[in-house]
């Protein structure tokens, strides 16, 4: 196998790797795996957190080293990447359907600097009224706040922007 056709390998195989938090997203869907690296028989990933502290961060790294020697391509040294900072703007799109579809309202595209202060209306994932009103800051992750429809009276997670 070509030096290239490994490396690609290495990546669907660590990509398909599931974020422990939302088991819909794979760490590519989130564009927390952000490089695959062969130097002759040593294997490298670098991934990033969603946020300062994600406890997740722990799980992926260890499920990446049990993934990867599984598949028949050794022990990976796994690098956290802090720079430059993860957002939700690293979220494919295939991944904002993902999370709809599993009940969690996705970010809004290139939120900016606004995103980060809080939105006023989700459109609910279940039936997409924006007709919805945030009950708490924090949801089942810190990741995320919770939000209740006003329509379908349905809770519902905000993965929020930052």
């Amino acid at each position: 196998m070509s030096e290239t056709a490994r490396r690609a390998e290495i990546w669907r195989v660590a990509g398909a790797v599931c974020d422990p938090e939302i088991p819909v997203l794979t760490i590519a869907d989130m564009g927390v795996l952000r490089d695959v690296r062969v130097v002759g028989e040593v294997i490298e990933i670098d991934i990033t957190p969603t946020y300062s502290g994600c406890p997740a961060m722990n799980m992926i790294a260890l499920e990446l080293e049990t993934t990867l020697e599984a598949a028949g391509f050794g022990r990976p040294r796994i690098n956290l990447v802090l720079s430059p900072a993860w957002t939700t703007d690293f979220l494919t799109d295939d991944a904002r359907e993902k999370l709809r579809a599993y009940g969690i309202a996705p970010p809004a595209k290139a939120a900016g600097r606004r995103g980060l202060f809080g939105v006023e209306h989700v459109p609910c994932p279940r039936c997409g009224s924006y007709l919805t009103e945030e009950i708490a800051p924090f949801g089942s992750t810190s990741c995320k706040s919770l939000w209740r429809c006003q329509s379908c009276r349905e809770p519902f997670d905000y993965f929020k922007c930052h």
